[in-house]
């Protein structure tokens, strides 16, 4: 892959994002030539909890989920990621070892930027840092958020607020469907897949969800905030 390609599509992508709005050209073109693009398949683990951190992720197309990998094989999923997001972790600038793992929900696409060029974005764009560090904080924040959720809310509350969650955030499909395997919404919510897979019937039974496999239909937006709210 020929340096301008990387450039033009280092452009395209980035372009979206306001943490690299501050890139001059000379900086746009140093980030291209420490790129290079891989594909996945759904299922596929594009880094994994423990390895070495030598790249920030970019997400082109698909769509990933980001989770911890915990006790007993247990996993709790932090968020989604989709197009264009970026993904990287607190190893940056400390151990810079990866503390989560990054898995392809969907077929995906991605870019690896080598950390020693963000670093060196770091050091010589004081605009950059201060994006750099708003990206981190609001994510910090979201996690302080969704850690108020899975340890004050009870189990209606937190699926309700998932289903929530990946209809306004993740699909945002105007017929309210989103497609999720159970579980995925029980590492989501910190439940087991027996108690995510009782609560869905229970709001499929009030008609405030459909089901179909993996697909489910948000049919009543207002109940599912009511019960989210009241936790």
């Amino acid at each position: 892959m020929d340096n301008k390609n990387n450039t033009d599509h280092c452009g395209k992508c980035i372009s979206e994002l306001p943490i690299f709005k501050s890139l001059t050209e000379e900086e746009l073109e140093m980030l291209g030539k420490a790129r290079c693009k891989v594909k996945f398949n759904a299922g596929e683990i594009i880094f994994k909890q423990g390895t070495a951190m030598t790249h920030i992720l970019l997400i082109n197309e698909g769509l990933v989920k980001l989770y911890i990998e915990g006790i007993d094989s247990r996993n709790l999923i932090l968020r989604f990621a989709k197009p264009v997001t970026i993904v990287g972790g607190p190893g940056f600038f400390t151990d810079f070892k990866n503390h989560i793992t990054a898995m392809a929900v969907e077929d995906t696409s991605a870019c690896f930027f080598e950390v020693g060029a963000i670093a060196d974005l770091v050091k010589h764009n004081k605009d950059f840092a201060i994006n750099l560090l708003q990206w981190v904080n609001s994510h910090t924040l979201n996690n302080y958020y969704k850690f108020i959720e899975l340890t004050q809310k009870g189990m209606h509350g937190r699926i309700a607020g998932a289903l929530l969650y990946l209809h306004n955030e993740v699909f945002q499909k105007p017929n309210f469907e989103i497609s999720i395997k159970r579980q995925d919404l029980a590492d989501l919510t910190a439940m087991s897949k027996e108690s995510a897979i009782r609560i869905l019937k229970e709001l499929k039974d009030d008609n405030t969800i459909s089901v179909d496999g993996n697909s489910i239909i948000l049919k009543d937006i207002d109940m599912l905030n009511k019960i989210n709210q009241k936790g």
